[in-house]
């Protein structure tokens, strides 16, 4: 009988601290002070120590927003593939620019030089006018085909 009693009591001096006022004042150096009794001779306020409000429960999406969650994926993964689409895109441009530059650059020489060598089986020769007539020819038409865009 006596351990219950002695049990009652502690949970008695426990709880009262939980719901004890707490106050608050500033002293003459201005520093802020708590406590669970006011000073004497001085001004104190209660500070209200409840409980904060319990959060509101996580939000369940109902079903008609998962729709919209597949077709945002389904955006995001298209936009993936046209991003790399325009990549790929860029890169040949890129790549076929060069091959445009190098064309020019090589009817340019084949027009302003009669006397164009070339290097055979490593043996250097001259071409004759014919073969370079024939080189102009196709570098003019790769140009018409792949450079006029």
């Amino acid at each position: 009988m006596h351990r219950m009693i002695l049990a009652g009591s502690l949970l008695l001096a426990l709880a009262a601290p939980v719901s004890a006022q707490v106050y608050k004042w500033v002293d003459a150096e201005g520093i802020t002070h708590f406590g669970s009794q006011p000073p004497q001779g001085q001004a104190a306020t209660a500070v209200d120590t409840a409980a904060a409000p319990p959060k509101p429960a996580a939000q369940v999406p109902s079903p008609g927003s998962l729709p919209k969650l597949d077709s945002q994926m389904e955006d995001d993964e298209q936009g993936a593939i046209d991003a790399k689409v325009k990549e790929e895109v860029a890169a040949r441009e890129a790549e076929r620019k060069r091959y445009c530059d190098a064309v020019r650059t090589n009817l340019a020489q084949l027009q302003n030089n009669p006397r164009v060598q070339v290097n055979i089986d490593g043996q250097v020769r001259r071409l004759r006018e014919d073969e370079r007539q024939s080189r102009i020819a196709e570098s003019q038409k790769a140009i018409a085909e792949n450079c006029s865009k």
